[in-house]
């Protein structure tokens, strides 16, 4: 056994199947077993079902780790593979058949569930769960290829490894009645502490599926979701922290914890909550660290694989507190660094008039002005007073013609990186749009 040894606190064991990429319910899951260890001081083992070869390949089983090690949670002592542990499975059917607990049924062995009586126990999320054995029937222990069922193994390791606490998803309730008779049939006199999450459903209600809905962790991830957010949105689905404060310090989540405040209800996934804790998350990082954040995903653009990191120092002010996914981050400042897509839409609707008056006069003010943030504000903002607009409307056409699109960064430090030749430019090559729009509209048009 590779367990370490047992602690005085709670034992909780986190055994995922290592069959596809890491589903948000199995993150969940090892977060919650990870949270309650903690927060009790006691441990939490990891288990890995790996009795299937064909569907636990080492690439899976890789996975698995890489997930916890981005979510930054540990576990004590060192994984337990359950493909070195068959011949414990082998001796507890063996022993089941020769007490007549179980029997051999076309190559297979059953275990004989009683036919009268319940299965109960108290579930800390549901309260009272009863299975009345009748509707359970005699099931499988082990195939007819000589290997144990996941029930088998769930009942004997637990006990083994002296596991305390099975926090799983709901999705496994209706296994949960013969892993106790199993445990019972092997002398296992006290129940464990149970708790089976909540199922976790889309915006319709209906329980994610990997066919309908994003369900991998490593979508999120390569969307630019920081760690950190995940964990921290990830232990609001099904639990809430007192005085609702929903963006802790993972410390604090340790602290406040407990199995019994999480709620039965379904829990919701809500991709706009996750990015804006995200973006929460974004804004709380210092300028470097924010810079370093976003640089692989602007490394991946044509326009970014050399860039100078220093560039990207100088960009953080500009994105940091509007961005909520890493994966946003390189469209927002693209125009700084190489030219413009401008968008058709936008454009339609700022370079109407006076847009042109508005760049004409934009042009000869940023010819001379000192460049800096509050003297370019200042020149456009005269010239809005003097054309009777408000400064948003005289800022439309200077944004669309000098970054392509009507919303993004602050416009005045975003001209200062800018610089005035490549401002003065891109307002030229705009201002020659126009004219050619106006002499040619049908062309334009097309």
């Amino acid at each position: 056994m590779n367990a370490p040894p047992l602690a005085s606190g709670p034992r909780l064991r986190f055994a995922p199947a290592p069959t596809g990429l890491p589903h948000l319910g199995t993150a969940r899951t090892a977060l919650f077993n990870w949270l309650y260890a903690r927060h009790c001081g006691g441990q939490m083992l990891l288990r890995i079902e790996d009795t299937n070869a064909e569907l636990a390949t080492a690439a899976h089983i890789d996975q698995i780790f890489d997930m916890l090690e981005w979510l930054g949670l540990d576990f004590d002592g060192e994984p337990i593979f359950q493909s070195s542990r068959a011949a414990l499975y082998d001796a507890a059917v063996e022993r089941w058949l020769d007490e007549g607990r179980a029997y051999r049924d076309d190559g297979a062995v059953r275990f004989a569930v009683p036919d009268d009586g319940v299965t109960a126990f108290d579930d800390v999320v549901r309260g009272r769960v009863e299975f009345p054995n009748e509707s359970i029937g005699d099931f499988v222990v082990r195939r007819s290829d000589g290997s144990a069922t996941f029930f088998v193994a769930n009942a004997v390791d637990d006990l083994d490894l002296g596991i305390t606490h099975l926090v799983r998803g709901e999705d496994l309730l209706n296994t949960t009645p013969k892993v106790l008779l199993l445990r019972c049939a092997l002398g296992g006199s006290e129940v464990p502490t149970i708790a089976h999450l909540p199922l976790i459903v889309n915006k319709q209600r209906k329980k994610l599926s990997k066919r309908r809905d994003d369900v991998s962790l490593t979508s999120y991830r390569n969307q630019g979701v920081l760690a950190a957010a995940m964990v921290n949105y990830l232990a609001l689905l099904g639990w809430g922290p007192p005085g609702g404060t929903e963006v802790r310090p993972l410390e604090e989540i340790v602290e406040l914890f407990d199995l019994a405040d999480v709620n039965a209800a379904p829990a919701m996934f809500d991709m706009d909550k996750l990015t804006a804790i995200n973006g929460e998350y974004l804004r709380a990082l210092d300028l470097d660290r924010f810079a370093a954040a976003i640089e692989p995903w602007v490394r991946e653009q044509p326009w970014g694989a050399e860039l100078d990191a220093s560039a990207l120092r100088d960009v953080a002010p500009l994105i940091r507190e509007r961005t909520r996914l890493l994966a946003d981050a390189p469209a927002r400042i693209a125009f700084l660094f190489s030219e413009p897509e401008v968008d058709p839409d936008d454009w339609a609707v700022a370079m109407e008039p006076p847009a042109r008056d508005i760049l004409q006069r934009a042009r000869r003010a940023f010819a001379t002005a000192e460049w800096q943030a509050a003297e370019l504000h200042g020149e456009l903002r005269t010239i809005a007073e003097q054309l009777g607009l408000r400064l948003g409307k005289a800022q439309a056409p200077v944004r669309v013609a000098t970054t392509g699109r009507a919303v993004g960064p602050p416009l005045f430090e975003s001209l200062v990186l800018l610089g005035r030749a490549v401002t003065l430019a891109r307002i030229d090559a705009a201002l020659a749009e126009l004219g050619h729009r106006r002499r040619c509209p049908d062309e334009a048009q097309r």
